[in-house]
């Protein structure tokens, strides 16, 4: 062994894999019984890979912008043929996302394990990282506490959500140990708390569609859902980042009606009827209904135009699809390498980077993964 990954999910996989095509012998080490357990789950519902969007720049999705190198270098083109490579076709969906033909994630991930296999990378599961080790790093493994001293490491623990899928941030405490400066971890692409009173349990788990979300004065047309704990779903992700750092949400329930109009249409209905009656006959689900009934109950109902949402901050981390934060861009050089650790480099979502859901996220892993991995292995310590 003169290479060593640790963390068995997309960054790591590629990793390894770019290693290994530069002739490097490769262990990789997961905490996990398995490797590429959030990678399943994110396929449960329709692997979304990437994003083919050419009238969009895909670097402008993210925040900050400084993976656009490395986005360049293997973007949703490249991941495109990547799947294919692996045996699985794609297709692009009517809003530019792009799926394997079989939609999972697992016929992937068996190719791409056959073919790391095939390239001579040693998998070990169930090795636990304790920290580093001197030179070298320490794992808690099923035979007893073990130490490697690899030539050339890359780090891919992930971000701190879904913990246990393997994401959990243990990391953070003893990196910062060794002088590395990591931005504290946000939730990202997650759901708001709303108090919700017991007139809208009956309303649980439908959705609202045909909204405009409006935040900060954009609109945003998308759905998403009532929950138990407030909202969540594809509308309140793609708001997110805005919503966390303060902004208010409001919510235009009929966005193809002007004001005017919808004035006008209130005015010929009989002032007796009720106000729900009115609001359905305006064409509002039972769910957009009792919204409206929920937040401003007694106002008048031109205010489904500018519907405020009182939302509660952010549900915790941990059931977040992803997080902001993460090892700084100043602690690192252009190729990945951790500064303050020469010789080690690190990839995917423990960097401090945010992006939407759509098939950014999986992309960047990849991408930050292949550009971690290939820079590893043209370092002078790993020869």
């Amino acid at each position: 062994m003169d290479a060593l990954v640790i963390g068995g999910g997309p960054a790591g996989l590629m990793a390894a894999e770019a290693l290994a095509d530069a002739g490097r012998r490769v262990v990789l080490c997961e905490a996990k019984p398995s490797v590429g357990r959030k990678l399943l789950m994110a396929g449960k519902s329709g692997l979304n890979i990437t994003k083919d969007e050419p009238s969009i720049p895909f670097g402008d999705a993210f925040n900050p912008d400084w993976l656009r190198p490395m986005l360049a270098d293997f973007g949703p083109a490249e991941v495109a043929d990547w799947c294919r490579g692996l045996g699985q076709e794609v297709f692009i969906g009517s809003s530019g996302r792009v799926f394997p033909q079989a939609m999972k994630a697992s016929p992937l991930l068996r190719a791409w394990l056959v073919r790391l296999e095939a390239k001579g990378v040693d998998i070990r599961t169930r090795w636990r990282w304790l920290g580093p080790d001197g030179a070298g790093h320490g794992f808690q493994a099923p035979g007893g506490d073990v130490s490697l001293y690899p030539n050339v490491t890359v780090l891919a623990f992930g971000g701190a959500s879904w913990a246990r899928l393997g994401s959990d941030g243990a990391w953070v405490p003893m990196l910062v140990a060794r002088g590395v400066d990591v931005a504290p971890f946000r939730p990202a692409n997650m759901g708001f708390n709303v108090a919700w009173s017991a007139h809208m349990h009956r309303h649980f788990g439908q959705p609202i569609k045909g909204a405009a979300l409006i935040v900060d004065g954009t609109r945003t047309r998308a759905e998403f859902v009532i929950t138990t704990k407030g909202v969540e779903g594809g509308g309140i992700y793609a708001v997110s980042r805005a919503l966390r750092d303060g902004a208010a949400l409001t919510l235009d329930l009929l966005p193809d009606i002007p004001a005017a109009d919808l004035t006008r249409h209130l005015s010929r209905l009989k002032p007796a009827e009720s106000a729900a009656n009115k609001l359905r006959k305006l064409g509002l689900s039972p769910a957009a209904i009792a919204l409206v009934m929920e937040t401003a109950r007694g106002a008048d109902l031109t205010v489904i135009k500018h519907l405020p949402i009182p939302l509660q901050g952010p549900r915790p981390m941990d059931e977040a699809i992803s997080v902001a934060g993460g090892i700084t861009r100043a602690a690192l050089t252009d190729h990945l390498e951790i500064k303050a650790m020469p010789g080690t480099f690190a990839c995917g979502e423990m960097l401090d980077w945010e992006a939407p859901t759509g098939g950014y996220l999986l992309t960047a892993c990849l991408a930050t993964g292949l550009w971690a991995g290939r820079h590893a292995a043209s370092n002078t310590r790993a020869s």
